[in-house]
């Protein structure tokens, strides 16, 4: 299953989408781990990349399950036809 996580920074205008493989617990443990030690909390997303950010600067983070790309405009329903 794949998991969007956003992460909130301290004083970035925009946040960090990174879709991963792994758990969202396994997620917040390494955050936690990387606060305790005062070091760099790093997320690798499901293609091999990396992302790191101190982790005293991690505002916040947003956990959200893929459930695929949508394709089109939207979706709308369509009236049936009357008889």
């Amino acid at each position: 299953m794949t998991v969007e996580v956003k992460i909130g920074v301290q004083y970035a205008a925009r946040e960090l989408s990174v879709a991963t493989d792994s758990e969202p617990q396994a997620v917040l443990d390494a955050l936690s781990k990387a606060i305790a030690d005062d070091s760099v909390f790093v997320l690798t997303d499901d293609k091999g990349r990396t992302v790191a950010v101190p982790a005293a600067r991690v505002a916040y983070l947003d956990f959200t399950s893929d459930v695929g790309r949508k394709v089109g405009f939207g979706l709308t329903a369509v009236p049936a036809a009357k008889k």
